[in-house]
């Protein structure tokens, strides 16, 4: 059998394929997880994410190639959960847009789209790392790259690709030392292979499996916009503007425009989706930017603001006025509650710990965390609703930041600022240390600094028998994970609680916090407090419900 170009038809069958390849195996790989934790969720979240793409494709009738592409990014882009699928719909995203010019797909396109895929993920990501997911993109994109120059059939072409995929992705626990010490391939490798595995069986004319979507798991479309680099501040002025391109613009046009930015600032940022361009620049004269910007087309979501002094009060006026004319529609939705300076998101899980956020001014709570980590689109309606200028989201959870991050980009009404709370001790301090007076950008340096300085730690148990750190987990043994590593093993959880907690503690300690789960009783979480308090008489011990799943602590000391 021999396949040289695939129509619009075969490519949405395969795609399909691919969503259904990883919705079957998504256990398997949520099995992957290093820590031996009841949290491993890549699986769950690369599902959830591309079966978002999946609903966006489902409401077109008979669609080209051009038209699945937009359904896979935005959606895709929209319904991303955990650091695994935000990756996902990154690499989704350069795919399609190399391809949607195109009637059909050859070796050709879709080598320059897996080339467009890896170089798009790889720069979403501030520190890519390899031995992931990101390792596995790129095998397959340079085995292509490899092929393209000797065939043009795509069943030899695909089935070497899948080969060397799976090669990589065995290689990864040499490239990730803690994925040796485990076991284990990488997760999201992992799930990558599986859907390029069930799209390729759709290629060669195997049975798609139905696949079936909860409405939860449904999301809609949106215009996809790269993160933007968190970088310091050079320049006074933070411009960011949308462009309605009429005029011509294409790749050399943007090289212009960048080159033309970096003469006048810095931190420069220009990302284009069809005839739309997302532009944001640090400079002292925006009025330059703006002008430039004119000539390939009218400008919306204007947003000027003085990052190193208050406003001067024409460019509040003129950035107020532009976003209003803008986003008129989310403007009325929100005019019954008063406008405020600042307001803050939190991602939490648990009843107890969602009353302590809501006690500490949290405008909005996104129930979630381990298992269940909200998506780009989750972070967007909430951001819809809470009327601030300024939005602080606290993902409070390591795998939850990129999703906020790239809910930030698709926001162009407000000022949001994602404070990286890797877990709910760190968002609780960075709450707390939140100052009004201050202006966005102090409060955001001092909340993420008061938070870094927060040793924290979860107790649970263990799925499986593994060895991390020298440290050998039987299945069912307590463990105390700190912020990088398990630090404490044992058979009950009190005294590994306690463990925890003393590898955690030094001379400058002065406060521990213990927030109990939905498992443990409070005469028992006061039980640990009581001891703890005679083992350090001069530390404060203090005791809250939490109602958290999964952990039966999570603690904190500073």
């Amino acid at each position: 059998m021999i396949v040289k170009t695939i129509d619009a038809k075969t490519f949405k069958k395969m795609f399909l394929a691919g969503a259904a390849s990883i919705e079957a195996k998504k256990e398997f790989i949520n099995e992957l997880n290093v820590f031996p934790v009841p949290d491993g969720d890549t699986g769950t979240n690369m599902t959830l994410t591309i079966m978002s793409a999946v609903k966006e494709i489902n409401l077109l009738d008979n669609p080209s190639i051009e038209e699945l592409a937009k359904a896979i990014s935005g959606g895709s882009l929209r319904g991303a959960r955990g650091n695994s699928g935000v990756i996902l719909s990154q690499i989704f995203r350069g795919f399609t847009k190399e391809i949607k010019e195109y009637k059909e797909l050859n070796v050709t396109v879709i080598t320059n789209g897996l080339m467009k895929a890896v170089e798009t993920a790889y720069r979403a990501v501030m520190k890519p790392k390899e031995g992931t997911i990101l390792t596995v993109a790129r095998g397959a994109a340079e085995k292509a790259a490899e092929l393209a120059l000797e065939t043009d059939d795509l069943v030899y072409f695909g089935r070497e690709i899948i080969a060397h995929m799976e090669e990589v992705l065995e290689m990864t626990p040499e490239l990730l030392p803690v994925l040796k010490e485990a076991g284990v391939v990488d997760s999201g490798g992992q799930g990558l292979l599986e859907i390029v595995k069930g799209a390729y069986d759709a290629m060669l004319g195997k049975e798609v499996s139905p696949i079936g979507l909860k409405p939860e798991e449904s999301m809609s479309t949106g215009i996809n916009i790269e993160r933007l680099a968190l970088e310091d501040i050079k320049f006074c002025y933070c411009t960011e503007f949308i462009i309605m391109v009429e005029n011509e613009y294409n790749e050399k046009t943007e090289i212009d425009f960048k080159n033309y930015l970096e003469s006048i600032g810095d931190s420069i940022v220009v990302v284009s989706d069809d005839d739309i361009v997302k532009v944001h620049v640090h400079t002292n004269d925006p009025g330059l930017a703006i002008q430039r910007a004119l000539t390939y087309g009218s400008l919306t979501n204007m947003k000027i603001d003085n990052m190193r002094e208050e406003h001067t009060e024409k460019v509040i006026k003129d950035a107020k006025k532009a976003a209003m004319e803008a986003n008129a529609s989310k403007e009325k939705h929100l005019e019954q509650k008063p406008r405020k300076k600042a307001g803050f998101i939190a991602v939490s899980m648990g009843e107890g710990l969602g009353e302590i956020f809501t006690g500490l001014g949290v405008d909005y709570l996104i129930e979630g965390g381990q298992t269940m980590n909200p998506s780009t689109e989750d972070m967007l309606n909430a951001i819809s609703e809470v009327n601030a200028d300024t939005i602080f989201i606290l993902p409070n959870n390591s795998n939850i930041i990129l999703a906020a991050e790239q809910a930030k980009q698709l926001t162009e009404d407000k000022n949001i600022i994602v404070i990286p709370s890797k877990n709910v001790p760190q968002g609780i301090t960075a709450v707390i240390n939140f100052v009004y007076d201050k202006s966005p950008e102090e409060n955001a340096e001092r909340m993420t600094g008061e938070m870094r300085k927060v040793k924290s730690g979860q107790i649970t148990y263990a799925i499986r028998d593994t060895s991390i750190d020298g440290k050998d987990i039987k299945q069912g043994n307590i463990m105390g994970l700190g912020d990088k590593t398990i630090l404490s093993v044992g058979d009950d959880v009190k005294n590994t609680t306690i463990t925890l907690i003393q590898s955690l503690v030094d001379d400058e300690s002065e406060l521990i916090s213990l927030y109990y789960g939905e498992e443990i009783t409070d005469e028992e979480a006061n039980e640990i407090a009581d001891e703890l308090s005679k083992l350090y008489p001069d530390l404060d011990v203090e005791v809250h419900y939490g109602g958290q799943p999964i952990y039966y602590y999570l603690l904190s000391v500073e």
